[in-house]
């Protein structure tokens, strides 16, 4: 970035306050942007008295970079180096979708909301002539940005998942870190399976949200019964990826969680492509993961002790708190 601000790019950025200072270093972080010239703000910052007053709840858990208005990358990887300030083996592993064409200005306009919400300057060709590139057509793939959040009237991430699973005739993958469904997700997936789709779930053994964690394992046995697979990626690795694929026809890369935080208070951005060769693409690194985990057995599964699963209940009855 700030090679790029010296030989005179504009380079603008966007973080998270609380997702960002809860890490060592980060008044440096900010120092050293404003000694380099970078133009940096952040988003939805904590103001606990007066008329700035903002709600702690309230995250910008979206990942997108646009250059030039040409390029774009969006999907599930945060801007921290995977082993930094970690006290335990975990290690992140991500997938971004690099995209080209028209489809950047979709997510380069995600981003021009953001920067308008905490500046209340709007990005044009008068206040920001070098964004009024026209992107150029780079293929022939019918791609969408779907950007959702707290902002929004209904919960149209959620809905969008849920309908694809509705609407799946042969095959659902999804690939997740944080699955805590609300019970429209649930039924869409278990009816799914009971109706012949054949579903797989792929998680993690290990996770960094503990009460997450037991909260996902709460939904196993339904799901199981229903006839989903349930793939656990084998530690110390923490599959962070957020993606979806239905039958031969559509991929979801993003950064919405299947959680009721993503659902409902995160501001999250969801790429939608409509093209089978990347439905293909995506399947082959959905069976990587798959080969890299240990499947869920049913009946392995019931013999945990009853320890595990009031506490799995527990978490499970906190989880909209979470």
């Amino acid at each position: 970035m700030e090679r790029a601000h010296q030989r005179g790019v504009k380079v603008r950025v966007l973080l998270d306050h609380l997702g960002s200072r809860k890490y060592p270093n980060f008044k440096k972080m900010r120092k050293w942007f404003a000694e380099a010239g970078i133009e940096y703000h952040l988003v939805l910052p904590l103001h606990f008295f007066g008329s700035r007053y903002t709600r702690f709840d309230l995250r910008n858990h979206r990942k997108i970079i646009v250059i030039d208005g040409q390029v774009g990358f969006t999907g599930s990887q945060n801007m921290i180096k995977r082993n930094y300030f970690r006290k335990d083996s975990i290690y992140h592993e991500e997938l971004v979708a690099k995209v080209t064409g028209p489809i950047a200005a979709q997510l380069e306009a995600a981003f021009r909301t953001d920067w308008y919400s905490e500046t209340g300057v709007l990005l044009n060709k008068d206040t920001a002539p070098e964004t009024a590139l026209v992107p150029m057509a780079a293929g022939d793939i019918l791609c969408q940005v779907l950007p959702s959040g707290s902002g929004f009237e209904h919960e149209n991430n959620l809905k969008l998942f849920t309908s694809l699973i509705h609407a799946a005739q042969k095959t659902v993958v999804i690939s997740n870190p944080y699955f805590v469904p609300d019970d429209s997700l649930m039924t869409a997936i278990t009816s799914a399976a009971q109706r012949g789709v054949d579903i797989k779930l792929i998680n993690s053994q290990v996770s960094d949200q503990f009460l997450v964690s037991n909260a996902e394992r709460s939904y196993y046995e339904d799901l199981l019964n229903a006839g989903v697979k349930i793939y656990q990626y084998n530690a110390p690795i923490l599959l962070h990826a957020k993606t979806m694929s239905i039958d031969d026809e559509m991929a979801v890369i993003g950064s919405s969680n299947l959680d009721m935080r993503s659902f409902h208070l995160n501001l999250e951005v969801t790429l939608i492509c409509y093209d089978s060769q990347v439905v293909a693409d995506l399947r082959q690194i959905e069976a990587t993961y798959i080969r890299q985990s240990k499947q869920v057995n049913l009946q392995e599964w019931k013999t945990r002790s009853a320890g595990k699963i009031l506490f799995e209940n527990i978490s499970r009855l906190t989880a909209a708190l979470q």
